[in-house]
């Protein structure tokens, strides 16, 4: 087919696509990050529209996004402001298909640019079939803009290097700059850009060196001086709509990249069937979660790739250009690795590195087909490069429109990494949670004030009924809330729990499932015992809230939490036999639960049954390596006859929580008797956190 008939359907399928996106976006729901991002947005909005007067944007001391530049969702906040536009998230996931596609059409361009128009439609298809991307895409305005930024920051740099860096070529010089300050405006690690930008410079010129056997040096002078400039260019423009960078455009950067490259913030998730945290995850964490996410043509694209790649960079220019594009492909992944980074939610971080995946397959199932000479093996390969399309797009039909919940044949698709990988842990499927539950309460004649909790903020899909009030829960704590319906997702619930079915939860109206997969329950409250036993509780009056709780359990046989708070409830009454055989009846629920194994333990110290009580408590480690306090329990029963083995187990808890000072102060009572001077050098620490 002619260049020009292929560039019609390329741009024709691109056009398809965006509108498709467009009208997919209407469907998205709210991202898990997203009301963060969009209330920080607004007080980005207030510090401009102030002049700087309101300072809300620079102070964050739970959320750390002023760390963040963020300027899609600042984008999107001006925009909803200015046009006063209401649906506020509707116009969000709107902005966020646009950029995504617009990332997807830069890179079908780039490789377009690299191999012609066939290779931008082959592009365009594997992109289609993603669907982890074009999950993302629907809502993730920071994520996927980031992506955008990379990619066009990669391809055009390589453009400006084959232009030989001329000022004459001020179309890639000007998209160039506005790519590194489009990434700098997100993250402060945007600034790798420029120096991508650097390297290529020095490596185009050892490439001619090694070509020609000469340099110019006085040219490469010059062209050091143009690359330095648009770097500074695209990293102040990129510092314009930030407010926490502005205050010390050279400074606060740089705290914000130490920041992002050992985020704070940890959370648990489920992988490979057990329950860790972000900070102890295994090296392989982010590779094995591609690995299982990305569809499998994409993989075979790579391999056709690399199985040709004698041919792909038969000359000097391809062997750099494909070079470049692996190594800035390749080397977040191997930075973030040795760096032991912190890292959850699978690889959305790392969605800015899928663009160079696509365009090394794209390119390889190219290098593929145009080498086959035989029509017969030519169908063939067409066949089962389509029958990989299916499994992909079979997905994206049914989990319409939760795509980024994908998981590919190796793990057997969502049926089979449930239980063991998290699947809806950015919260998408609330949205068809809330949306079945106003349908619900409007068939019910549900009226009066009705109080709805939740594991996610979802009171946005109740904004037009004032007589709705919303409220939080922790999971494990839904019983202690007061509420009348709940919408609670599967995400950060322990593998346990999912794989012996007690998700969905007792009082469960409705599933939504995803592949046959429950992702999310709406649940009607059968009894408010457990709740008004906790107000008992608060009130110090203990058997009224024992009552309570046995009440709670005729009802919720399968609530871990319950009991636990039954039994808590007994010991503070001194009814320690029966407290024990309550914590029991949680761990037959929930064998894992931390803070039953942790009373449990303690109740075992006290009745002397030593043994025990470290098996519950070495159990409760090994299964949250950071309940701190159960190191000093533990601690605590070694102290009289292994002071060693307490110390030991003391260190363990220091060396996760340096500043815990219950630690502190149990491992300095350790040397009390023997070591009195090392008593002082201990309390001179803790007087450091003063």
């Amino acid at each position: 087919m002619q260049q020009r008939h292929l560039k019609i359907i390329f741009y024709a399928s691109a056009i398809a696509l965006l509108l498709s996106l467009l009208f997919i976006s209407r469907d998205a729901g709210i991202s898990g990050d997203e009301q963060v991002h969009y209330l920080h947005s607004e007080k980005v909005y207030d510090y401009f529209a102030s002049m700087g007067k309101d300072r809300d944007a620079l102070k964050t001391p739970k959320t750390h996004l002023q760390y963040y530049g963020q300027l899609p969702d600042n984008l999107a906040t001006f925009l909803i402001h200015w046009f006063n536009i209401e649906d506020v998230y509707g116009f969000r996931h709107l902005v966020s298909s646009v950029i995504g596609w617009l990332c997807i059409f830069v890179t079908a361009l780039f490789a377009t640019w690299l191999k012609g128009y066939r290779v931008g439609i082959i592009t365009l298809i594997l992109f289609a079939v993603s669907p982890r991307f074009i999950g993302h895409l629907q809502n993730n305005l920071k994520d996927i803009p980031f992506a955008l930024a990379y990619i066009a920051g990669v391809f055009y740099t390589l453009k400006l290097t084959y232009a030989r860096f001329k000022t004459s070529s001020s179309h890639s010089i000007s998209l160039l700059i506005a790519s590194i300050a489009f990434s700098v405006s997100i993250r402060a690690g945007g600034i790798l850009l420029a120096f991508y930008l650097l390297l290529a410079g020095v490596l185009f010129y050892l490439v001619e060196y090694f070509d020609r056997g000469q340099i110019n040096w006085a040219q490469v002078q010059r062209t050091v001086v143009k690359l330095v400039v648009f770097s500074i260019a695209g990293y102040l423009l990129g510092l314009l709509f930030w407010p926490y960078a502005l205050q010390n455009p050279i400074v606060n950067p740089w705290k914000s990249y130490q920041v992002m490259t050992d985020f704070p913030t940890t959370v648990r998730q489920i992988f490979e069937g057990e329950f860790i945290w972000s900070d102890f995850r295994p090296w392989y964490y982010l590779p094995k979660y591609m690995l299982i996410t990305i569809p499998i043509i994409v993989f075979v694209g790579v391999v056709m790739f690399f199985y040709h790649w004698k041919a792909v960079s038969g000359n000097s220019r391809h062997r750099f250009t494909y070079f470049f594009l692996i190594l800035t492909t390749v080397f977040p992944v191997v930075f973030v690795i040795l760096l032991k980074a912190n890292l959850y939610g699978a690889w959305r971080h790392f969605l800015f590195i899928y663009p160079g995946i696509v365009i090394l397959a794209a390119v390889g199932i190219h290098e593929f087909y145009s080498r086959i000479k035989l029509k017969s093996v030519k169908i063939t390969s067409i066949v089962i490069l389509l029958f990989l399309l299916i499994h992909p797009l079979r997905f994206m039909v049914k989990a319409h429109p939760y795509y980024y919940l994908y998981y590919n044949q190796f793990i057997g698709g969502l049926k089979g990494a449930y239980g063991d990988y998290e699947t809806d842990y950015y919260y998408h499927t609330m949205r068809s949670g809330a949306e079945w539950l106003n349908d619900y309460m409007e068939e019910n004649n549900v009226s009066g004030q009705v109080v709805v909790g939740s594991n996610f903020p979802v009171d946005w899909y109740f904004r037009d009924q004032p007589n709705l009030k919303f409220t939080y829960f922790q999971y494990r704590l839904r019983s202690d809330k007061d509420w009348d319906y709940a919408i609670i997702g599967n995400s950060y619930i322990s593998p346990d729990q999912l794989a012996n079915g007690n998700f969905p939860p007792e009082g469960t109206i409705h599933v939504v499932e995803v592949d046959e997969v429950p992702v999310c329950a709406v649940v009607k409250r059968k009894s408010e015992a457990s709740h008004l036993g906790v107000k008992a509780i608060r009130n110090e009056n203990y058997e009224l809230a024992e009552d309570y709780f046995w009440k709670a359990l005729e009802f919720y046989k399968k609530d871990e939490h319950i009991y636990y708070r039954l039994g808590k409830t007994l010991s503070l009454q001194n009814k320690n036999d029966q407290a024990i055989l309550a914590l029991e009846g949680s761990l037959k629920v929930n064998p894992n639960y931390e803070p039953t194994l942790s009373l449990m333990g303690r109740l075992k110290e006290k009745e002397g049954s030593f043994v025990e009580a470290k098996y519950y408590l070495e159990h409760l480690l090994d299964v949250n390596p950071k309940y701190f306090s159960a190191y000093v329990n533990l601690a605590e029963i070694y102290e009289t006859t292994q002071p060693e083995k307490a110390r030991e187990v003391l260190k363990r808890c220091l060396k996760i929580y340096p500043q815990y000072k219950p630690a502190i102060r149990a491992l300095a009572d350790t040397y009390q008797e023997t070591h009195p001077e090392i008593v002082d050098k201990y309390k001179e620490y803790l007087n450091t956190f003063n």
